[in-house]
């Protein structure tokens, strides 16, 4: 995957031109949570009320430990039932993990909730999307305020076609470039995310169209899985607008590659406002009802490789989580 500091600097610079207004609106509607703003994102600690912490289970691995000894993996993930209901209450005796097909000792586990989430909110502000930038402002900002706790973080960036004169700003989108959606996601994991800890997510308001990224979508998926971040799509389409202009539209795909490998999961909300208020909403339940399970891994080479991961279910629950990790010291990713 491309890292070098001349490819990333590249792609900051393309995402810096991003859509600022809709940034600093959502902010007027999430003061509380969302305080400060640069030029394409917005960070800081959410303010809220003292949150107890009420996990139950076994011994759990502090945060901190992952940064220190990278041979502990930790998955954070949801359990369902067939009709998509979260499942609560389950021990780790419920549960089997394999890495690579080889079964593993769960050395951790927690139904935990309040662990520290850091959050990061994705905005496609490209021509296709104007008209539902407004739905997605009043909704997004209800949203933080209601998830972000305290010691909780986030931040909001949204991107579009890139510089503004030559398909950005007042000027039609002629430009090539198109939406750097896939830049964007790799920026987002690989400066912001990777150097966090804790749980970490990321939702993406977009019609899942890349067009000009610098970067393949494989690129975008890899970044998200060294930065242990869950990744969900919410597809707020105005199909609609593709149509009348003469376009086909084909982004649902590849978002469902992007959520299907780390833990999330595509939302259709089309550009209905009351369905991206319960998609929000189901982000939200799910986010606080997140199992946690860490193991050291039988295979302890830090060789880089990517290892598959399959958490089962004894009573044959449906698990949402990622589906796998890459083998490397924290320094490497």
């Amino acid at each position: 995957m491309p890292s070098s500091d001349l490819m990333r600097s590249s792609i900051s610079k393309l995402l810096s031109f991003s859509c600022l207004g809709f940034v600093l609106a959502l902010l007027a509607v999430a003061p509380a949570v969302l305080a400060r703003t640069g030029s394409s994102s917005a960070q800081t600690p959410a303010q809220k009320p003292d949150q107890k912490n009420d996990s139950s289970g076994d011994e759990q691995g502090p945060t901190e430990t992952l940064k220190v000894n990278v041979k502990v993996v930790q998955l954070f993930f949801n359990v369902k039932d067939k009709k998509g209901a979260l499942i609560p209450n389950l021990t780790k005796d419920d549960f089997e993990i394999f890495e690579d097909g080889k079964p593993q000792t769960i050395k951790y586990f927690s139904a935990e909730s309040n662990l520290p989430l850091t959050l990061g909110i994705l905005i496609d502000s490209s021509g296709s999307q104007q008209n539902v930038l407004d739905m997605e402002k009043q909704v997004g900002g209800s949203f933080l305020s209601q998830i972000l706790r305290d010691k909780d973080e986030a931040f909001v960036f949204s991107f579009d076609i890139g510089i503004p004169g030559i398909g950005g700003g007042p000027i039609p989108n002629r430009n090539p470039a198109g939406t750097v959606l896939y830049d964007a996601v790799y920026l987002s994991s690989h400066d912001m995310l990777a150097k966090e800890i804790g749980r970490k997510a990321m939702i993406l308001l977009t019609d899942g169209q890349d067009e000009g990224s610098k970067l393949k979508i494989k690129d975008a998926i890899e970044a998200a899985q060294k930065s242990d971040s869950i990744v969900y799509v919410l597809l707020c389409a105005d199909r609609g607008s593709y149509f009348s202009m003469g376009m086909s539209y084909n982004g649902e795909g590849e978002m469902r590659k992007l959520t299907e490998q780390t833990g999330g999961r595509v939302i259709n909300v089309g550009n209905k406002f009351e369905k991206l208020k319960e998609a929000f909403d189901q982000i939200a339940n799910e986010l606080r009802s997140q199992y946690n399970i860490g193991y050291t891994s039988t295979n302890d080479k830090l060789d880089g490789s990517y290892r598959k991961l399959e958490i089962k279910s004894k009573q044959s629950y449906k698990i949402q989580s990622r589906a796998g990790y890459y083998a490397t010291s924290h320094e490497g990713n």
